[in-house]
């Protein structure tokens, strides 16, 4: 198999955490979370709907990686915007007129594996390679991230799990929950709202698995309180102050300290 490597020049656009602020998309409180959540490597789902903003919150979390790491992208259209100097991107290729040629996303990813990746960042995951991407963040390469369509984190466990069950492979439905639950650590819910502001409403903690009953635990929700004259919805974030499952992470990169702090402001 050839794989194509296409190099591609993105018109220079800042996307911070502090833009999202600016912008309504989320609290002080949803970026440090999410800052943390890249800086400890966690592996991440970012959920939402067509336009919901997933692509542009994955580019804001991509900006704190360490710039030594390699990363290899997956995408059918190059859309991720990375900084980092260690950066392959590989591109899905549709079959030529003869119907050959064609090179997938599960293709790339298994592939993806194959390049010594730090972490591996798939543009969006739709199809039999969710089993693939289970398995690449389950074998090392911490701090992986991906978007999918769903419109809440439970509805993205259950996407996934559907996904994996496309391929046929044979698996019963609780070693696939048990992979999701080993393997994703974060999910987070943006969605476009009806005042057409993109906003995080939820980051969900996978905390572990009870029977056929895959537990979550919201770090922190979005709740809508009304609108102001203009049409803009006034709401709150609750959040929880229960230990998250990647409490040991936080130790091991000495920001439990900071993570705690975050909920006593």
């Amino acid at each position: 198999m050839v794989l194509i490597y296409q190099y591609v020049n993105f018109q220079e656009k800042k996307i911070d955490f502090k833009k999202l602020v600016e912008n309504g998309s989320c609290s002080i409180q949803v970026a440090k979370i999410l800052e943390i959540a890249s800086r400890i490597r966690l592996n991440v789902i970012v959920s939402g709907g067509t336009g919901s903003g997933k692509t542009t919150l994955m580019n804001a979390m991509s900006r704190l990686i360490d710039s030594s790491e390699r990363i290899i992208t997956v995408e059918d259209a190059a859309e991720l915007q990375f900084q980092q100097p260690h950066v392959v991107r590989l591109e899905t290729r549709p079959p030529s007129i003869e119907g050959t040629g064609e090179i997938t996303q599960r293709d790339l990813v298994r592939n993806a594996l194959r390049m010594r990746p730090d972490r591996i960042i798939i543009g969006e995951v739709r199809g039999p390679e969710a089993f693939d991407m289970l398995q690449a963040m389950n074998t090392g390469h911490d701090g992986s991230m991906s978007t999918i369509h769903a419109n809440t984190t439970r509805d993205a466990i259950t996407r996934i799990e559907n996904m994996v069950q496309m391929g046929n492979f044979g698996l019963p439905t609780s070693s696939i929950k048990a992979q999701i639950v080993g393997a994703v650590d974060l999910i987070v819910q943006i969605e476009r709202q009806r005042d057409g502001v993109r906003r995080i409403v939820q980051v969900t903690d996978v905390s572990g698995i009870e029977g056929e009953i895959v537990t979550l635990n919201d770090i922190i929700s979005f709740h809508i309180d009304g609108e102001n004259f203009n049409g803009k919805i006034n709401g709150h974030y609750s959040v929880s102050r229960s230990r998250p499952s990647f409490y040991k992470t936080l130790i091991y990169y000495q920001l439990d300290h900071v993570w705690s702090s975050i909920f006593e402001e």
